[in-house]
């Protein structure tokens, strides 16, 4: 049978553990309690804090018996995420905390698939989730008053929240019938390319697209990761242009890990990789005084890479590629990469062009399931659209 987790730190925040625990078991949820706190729990549970801190790589040595308080809940953090990933019979997972409990708490929702049922009521809810969310669907929900004892107040939001997470167990939502799924990634200086493919593709396939800012790509591949993509037209890869030069809608390291990771059928480009995203010209850091920018919006300005910076950029892609065996199709268009990367353009620059170029095909290790190739035309020409599409449609049916 499912069940739903109840998590909090069972040492400081007991009470309002038992409560919710016991209103989520009245409200028809089975109940698993779950100690993540680093010191003795004050209330019984059904997993204790010495359970999940064995799921640490080091061991729960790693976790308990530390004085130092931030290492502790960064121990259990990693400890907790291992620890749920593991089990087979999560419904739901509910937790509670402040600073430190939500932390942990949130660090093992992320790593859990989207659309499993998360609710996490914390002190910290109405203010910048951004780090305990991320581009996980968990549901932030405030405490309103601190975790310090149950109160009228506290009763009534806890009381709430295992309303909350016992309907959603109790009538998770239909799998996804009809078309498959796929994930695009967009810009604003690629919009028609991709426009295009999704008129190609609609008829066929759910086409979900992406807005490359950082979350966009780490959102496209959480959703590959978690098993809800039948494959992915990588098409604007700017986000690495950000993660390596510093920009404000940067990637992550592990861009292109879900691709490696489930080996979806892959189309990638070049999309928009003439650029790294600042925010208004006072910000932009001094070193690169003097470069050429483009002015987008009065908040968002944009810098055009250098042929030394293509090249980077083209080996940490083909490298990241050269990991990938499911099926890749690596499409380039000679004639530019962006709206601005165009004959005449504020951004034309063949040079850095041919350094990006020849980086990929360099260092992406062909094989016949991976290649790179490309083609005598500009990003957002429809014909680029159509040859990406027949790329997709291809591997898609091996």
């Amino acid at each position: 049978m499912k069940r739903i987790y109840v998590v909090g730190t069972a040492d400081t925040k007991g009470e309002e553990l038992a409560f919710l625990a016991d209103a989520v078991a009245a409200a028809g949820g089975p109940v698993t309690r779950v100690d993540i706190g680093t010191r003795g729990a004050t209330v019984p549970v059904d997993i204790e804090a010495g359970e999940v801190a064995s799921h640490h790589p080091d061991g729960a040595r790693a976790v308990l018996g530390i004085d130092d308080r931030g290492t502790a809940v960064a121990g259990m953090g990693v400890a907790f995420a291992r620890f749920i990933q593991s089990r087979d019979d999560v419904a739901g997972v509910i937790g509670i905390g402040g600073g430190g409990g939500t932390s942990i708490i949130t660090a093992g929702m992320r790593a859990l698939p989207l659309g499993l049922p998360k609710i996490m009521v914390s002190t910290l809810a109405s203010g910048d989730t951004a780090p305990y969310v991320d581009v996980s669907d968990i549901v932030m929900m405030p405490s309103v008053t601190d975790m310090a004892g149950l109160n009228r107040l506290s009763r009534v939001v806890l009381h709430n929240a295992a309303q909350a997470i016992a309907g959603m167990a109790a009538k998770p939502a239909p799998s996804a019938a009809g078309k498959p799924a796929l994930g695009l990634t967009m810009f604003g200086v690629t919009t028609p390319c991709v426009t295009a493919i999704v008129e190609q593709l609609r008829a066929d396939y759910d086409c979900m697209v992406f807005h490359a800012t950082g979350t966009g790509g780490r959102s496209m591949e959480k959703l590959a990761d978690s098993g809800l993509l039948a494959g992915v037209l990588d098409i604007t890869t700017t986000e690495v242009c950000d993660l390596l030069f510093g920009g404000v809608l940067p990637a992550t390291e592990d861009r292109f890990g879900a691709i490696a990771r489930t080996k979806l059928p892959y189309v990638g480009s070049v999309g928009a990789l003439d650029m790294v995203n600042f925010w208004a010209p006072p910000t932009i850091p001094e070193k690169y005084r003097g470069r050429l920018f483009y002015e987008h919006n009065p908040n968002v300005t944009l810098m055009r890479t250098t042929a030394d910076e293509c090249r980077a950029i083209g080996e940490w892609i083909g490298g990241r590629l050269a990991n990938c065996d499911g099926p890749v199709r690596f499409l380039i268009p000679e004639k530019g990469v962006s709206a601005l990367d165009i004959e005449g353009g504020a951004f034309f620059d063949p040079e850095a062009d041919a350094a990006l170029f020849e980086a990929i095909e360099r260092t992406i290790k062909p094989t016949r399931n991976r290649t790179a190739a490309r083609l005598p035309l500009h990003i957002n020409d429809p014909a680029f659209a159509k040859a990406a599409a027949e790329a997709f449609l291809d591997i898609a049916k091996k």
